[in-house]
């Protein structure tokens, strides 16, 4: 069966997105706007923040962000479903990937804007959510592939022979 064939995928997307939603929920419900919580004075605080641009407030205001969160999940989507097998690190990153976009994008479609809280001080950072990292983690996974097949080719990242690895998944469940 398809949905199978990249588990990881499918497993760490909802993760990433519940993750998420959970960590909004709980600043909206626990700070009042641009409340600021220091767990580390100085260093790292929870500031609740909201955000209608990109990553570093980049295109504030921008109304097409919310589209283009749903043409990155679409596309995500389609990729693990009817794209082929991939390599465990791939279905990491592009699961996280698809999770963090889901993750803002609900944001967007609800409210137009993007709840963040994660203030790293210490490096004058813009403050970022958990949607946030785990699109930078799911890059991060995508990189750790690219690095691997440059050194090792192409043929390193896969299993095989894709068709059997797929026989032997639907034929454990």
């Amino acid at each position: 069966m398809k949905f199978f064939k990249n588990r990881l995928f499918w497993a760490i997307a909802p993760i990433a997105v519940i993750l998420d939603q959970l960590t909004k929920f709980w600043v909206v419900g626990v700070f009042d706007y641009g409340e600021t919580w220091p767990l580390w004075p100085g260093v790292f605080h929870f500031t609740f923040v909201t955000n209608t641009g990109a990553a570093f407030s980049l295109f504030q205001g921008s109304g097409w962000l919310r589209w283009l969160s749903l043409l990155v999940s679409l596309v995500l989507i389609a990729w693990g479903w009817f794209g082929p097998r991939l390599s465990a690190w791939e279905q990491a990153g592009y699961g996280l990937i698809l999770g963090g976009a889901i993750g803002n994008g609900i944001d967007r479609f609800a409210t137009g804007e993007v709840i963040d809280f994660l203030d790293f001080r210490l490096i004058r950072f813009p403050v970022f959510n958990l949607a946030d990292v785990s699109i930078n983690l799911g890059i991060a996974c995508l990189l750790v592939v690219m690095f691997w097949q440059a050194q090792h080719g192409e043929g390193e990242k896969r299993s095989p022979d894709p068709e059997s690895a797929d026989r032997s998944d639907s034929s454990s469940d």
